[in-house]
This record gives structure tokens, sequence and C-alpha cells, in this order.
């Protein structure tokens, strides 16, 4: 884990500024060529009192773009332990086994470098408005929210992981930036999510009872 020390000597980037915008904040990280590996617990560590909404975007974004498929595998853990603690109103945290996890520093620039250009565009239209939305109550309901849609996710159900990450993104988006209206936003697509997963997933059970069916009577 790494330390005050580490981040005031080896990052140029030093301590988190309020008011920076989190496009920003990761491309420093990124473009740190000092180090070689980035690992979830820089992240977390770094962030700090932005950790859960920066982490759950970090971990949800790659999820909602189509070009970089596959990975709900890897990055939907993660979400669901820090959605758990932002709906019961804990510091973030991950256990050892998630925290350690790392990338190579220049993997890490390329996910942000396609992501960035997504971030930025969203960042232009985010606001504090509505902002008692992104305050504890609300916000301990919308970890509620993102924790089911995080355990969608990870399930392996066909079209069940771009929208419920787009999900994710935007309410994590509010939470940043006190955004009540992307709270809503984000909700509301959370409900389409939920709405296309059990849509696919009634297909999926119908089409299989038929097929047992077909099986028995032949």
């Amino acid at each position: 884990m790494p330390t005050d020390d580490d981040f005031k000597e080896d990052a140029p980037y030093g301590d988190p500024v309020k008011g920076r915008r989190l496009s920003d904040l990761l491309t420093d990280i990124a473009e740190d060529e000092s180090r070689e590996r980035i690992s979830v617990a820089d992240l977390l560590f770094f962030m700090r009192d932005r950790a859960i909404g920066a982490l759950m975007l970090i971990f949800a974004l790659p999820n909602a773009l189509p070009s970089i498929p596959g990975t709900s595998a890897i990055l939907g853990a993660p979400l669901v332990f820090l959605a758990a603690q932002l709906a019961l109103g804990w510091q973030p945290w991950l256990p050892k086994i998630i925290a350690n996890r790392s990338m190579p520093r220049r993997d890490f620039a390329t996910l942000i470098a396609k992501s960035r250009p997504w971030l930025a565009r969203a960042e232009k239209l985010l606001r504090p408005r509505l902002t008692w939305l992104a305050y504890p109550p609300a916000e301990h309901a919308i970890g509620v929210i993102c924790l089911i849609m995080s355990i969608v996710l990870v399930l392996p159900i066909p079209l069940g992981n771009m929208l419920p990450a787009l999900a994710i993104c935007l309410l994590a988006l509010g939470l940043l930036e006190r955004d009540g209206l992307w709270v809503i936003v984000g909700t509301l697509t959370g409900a389409g999510a939920i709405a296309l997963v059990w849509g696919v997933l009634y297909a999926l059970v119908k089409s299989a009872i038929f097929l047992l069916k077909n099986a028995v009577m032949t």
C-alpha cells in the first residue's frame, strides 16, 4: 500500500486538488513515467475522498465502451465491493487480492486515452444541481442501485454488460460532481438495464423450456 511519502517523492502530480477534473487527474497518473505499474491501491490512495465514485467510474467505463469488450469478469468484483461500501456509508476499502492488482503504466495510459474523450464530454455537462440527490441518505440508495448493477455486470448474461456499466458511470459522475440530474438519468438507465436483462433471461428460459419439451416429445 503506498504512503504519503511515496507520492510526495515519486509522483509529480502530488496530492489530489479539489476542483480538478477527474479526466485530468487520471491523465496525470497515466503520464507519470516514474512508475512502471499502476495498482488499484495506487488509485484508491490517490483519489482519497473521491475514491469510491472515481474507482467505480474507472472499473465500469471499460465495460460501457464497445471498443473494450470482455472486461466484466475482471472489473466486476471491485465494483461489487465499492458499491456495497457506498450503500453502507463505509470508507473505501478493497481486499489485498484486488487492491494489489496492477497493470503496466502503458496499458493504463492506453485505457485512459480511449476513455478520456467520453469522460471529457461528460464533464462539460456536469455541474452541481439537485445536490441533495448526491449526498446521504440518497447517496446510500445510489450505492444499492450500483450494487445491483455490479452484480448484473459480473453475471454471464448476454447483453448484460454495457447498459449496467453505463448506469454505474452516470451515477458515479453524478456523485463526483454532485449533479443530481445525472443521478436521475443514471437511475433511469439502471431501470432500463434491469428491464433488458429480465427480458433476456425470460427469453432464455422460455427457449430452454421449449427445447426441453421438444426433446421429451421426440
